[in-house]
């Protein structure tokens, strides 16, 4: 590959085709400069100037080389000036993951704002679980992601952007038919949560003044917007996000259960691998997200 320095001689050259005015051009002596240039024919194995003693014309070699060659110069010093910040900050996609009903009631709204504050970003979204979530942030596929899934992986960091609150609910016609008042009463009931691990219900089984409970029976229902249409019609009772029940709970539509109970909480974080280079970039998406409450 040429360098510059050649480049720009050559350049100038065909600016002027005369060795003499080139030279003076790049801090050169006329000799100096005559030598670079035929440094960049051999290095090519083309003739780019001919030359007598009474003129310098380009070749057709030198003639095609030219415009390609400013442009590889205007290129170098792009180069140069974006490392020294002198361009702003770069264009760049960002792919962040989220769950299905986070993603659309809080993050999707959100953009417009993270766009505005970050016109360089340009923001794609990836539905997914907590663990699918973790595992592509893991692999790479996607850049970052919005999780209040516990951290396993030293590999994996996590910026704090909110506090997530839950309560123990039901539907408010099957409380008033079959009241959870006393722990035995639990028995009566069906527990909706994801899986069969139970990552819900432990919001409350873990609290530390949180009693037994026996339920009858366990559904699982995979995501939290189908346990919310389960305990909405009446089929279970179920640990939910605050977040995600506000207006239920205002309009009557669900009851909380225990209320005395203090559930532990949990943080939104958003999640990027450690080693990623951009972490500058992640706090600061972490903190414009902190100004937007959940819904």
């Amino acid at each position: 590959m040429p360098d510059p320095e050649s480049l720009r001689c050559f350049i100038e050259a065909a600016r002027f085709l005369n060795f003499r005015a080139a030279a003076r051009a790049v801090g050169l002596s006329p000799a100096a400069l005559g030598q670079r240039i035929r440094a960049l024919e051999e290095q090519l194995g083309v003739l780019l100037f001919n030359r007598t003693t009474r003129k310098v014309e380009l070749t057709e070699a030198g003639a095609a080389m030219l415009v390609p060659a400013r442009a590889a110069l205007e290129a170098v010093s792009r180069c140069t000036d974006a490392a020294r910040g002198e361009l702003g900050p770069a264009p760049q996609d960002l792919l962040v993951g989220t769950r299905h009903e986070l993603g659309l009631s809080w993050l999707l709204p959100m953009l417009p704002a993270l766009e505005e504050s970050l016109p360089q970003v340009t923001f794609h979204l990836y539905f997914g679980s907590g663990a699918d979530l973790e595992a592509r942030v893991r692999t790479q596929e996607i850049d970052c992601a919005i999780s209040s899934r516990r951290l396993s992986d030293p590999g994996i960091e996590g910026l704090r952007v909110h506090v997530e609150s839950y309560c123990l609910v039901g539907a408010a016609g099957l409380l008033q038919d079959r009241p959870l008042i006393e722990p035995r009463q639990a028995a009566d009931h069906v527990v909706v949560d994801v899986n069969r691990d139970l990552p819900l219900m432990h919001y409350f089984r873990d609290a530390p003044d949180a009693p037994s409970l026996a339920f009858g029976r366990l559904r699982t229902m995979g995501t939290i917007s189908a346990i919310r249409e389960v305990v909405l019609a009446g089929d279970g009772l179920a640990v939910l996000p605050e977040y995600l029940i506000r207006d239920d709970l205002q309009a009557g539509r669900l009851k909380r259960v225990l209320s005395e109970v203090a559930l532990l909480s949990d943080f939104f974080r958003l999640i990027h691998r450690r080693d990623d280079p951009r972490r500058r970039l992640f706090k600061e998406i972490a903190e414009l997200m902190a100004h937007h409450p959940l819904r």
